[in-house]
């Protein structure tokens, strides 16, 4: 059960502890079939500590569940598992204060040196594919909140395994290539947008090849996916 994260800084393919955080993953992956993130950036890179993304306000304070999208509950419970540890490139749903609930809002651990968030945040995948952007993230340069001077966008999410079925009248719109107005209005600096724009769809294509070939190596009928 796994999710790859098209972003500007490279790919990323995450792994879900679908088993022992069935809602939260199941949450997670829907918010990435219905396009939610696209376009939406990490607005909190804290080196050594998290890499936050998952609001599309941008401000740290928004974001809802699937459900939520939908118009039902905007958040769900967590299920924090005491087996499942934050480390580097664990990936965890943001608990909103000490409510016990989460939206949309998670992040990847930039260091093993994290485990006072144990018990605090539901940790639900690992990443799989793409440490090296991991290792990018905990690099970049930020501002005195903690955002990043230069943009690192989520342009695209690709759903390679989904086991739970989807949410009645749950959307699912059509993957767009270039960010919406008001996206753009929240957007500094970020390396290569314009290579988004005139290059959409021939990117798009070699992308959508590649998520194809990951998904037939994880069952088998490929060696590797390269």
């Amino acid at each position: 059960m796994s999710v790859l994260l098209e972003t500007s800084l490279g790919d990323i393919v995450i792994d879900l502890y679908t088993e022992e955080t069935p809602l939260v993953s199941k949450n997670f992956l829907k918010l990435c079939k219905a396009k939610y993130y696209n376009f939406t950036f990490f607005h909190r890179v804290d080196r050594g500590f998290i890499a936050q993304a998952g609001d599309p306000t941008g401000t740290g304070t928004g974001g809802e569940s699937i459900y939520g999208v939908m118009s039902g509950s905007p958040y769900i419970p967590t299920e924090i598992r005491p087996q499942l540890k934050h480390g580097l490139g664990t990936v965890s749903m943001a608990t909103l204060g000490t409510t016990n609930m989460i939206g949309s809002q998670f992040f990847i651990g930039l260091s093993d040196n994290i485990d006072y968030l144990d018990g605090k945040h539901t940790v639900f995948g690992r990443i799989a594919e793409g440490m090296d952007v991991v290792h990018a993230l905990d690099e970049c340069v930020s501002d005195k909140d903690k955002r990043p001077l230069r943009d690192i966008l989520i342009r695209h999410t690709i759903v390679l395994d989904d086991p739970f079925d989807d949410p009645p009248h749950m959307p699912r719109p059509s993957s767009p290539l270039l960010p919406t107005k008001s996206q753009q209005d929240m957007m500094r600096i970020e390396a290569n947008y314009e290579q988004v724009q005139v290059d959409g769809d021939t990117e798009r294509r070699a992308r959508d090849a590649r998520a194809q070939a990951l998904t037939l190596e994880m069952i088998g009928d490929l060696p590797y996916a390269d």
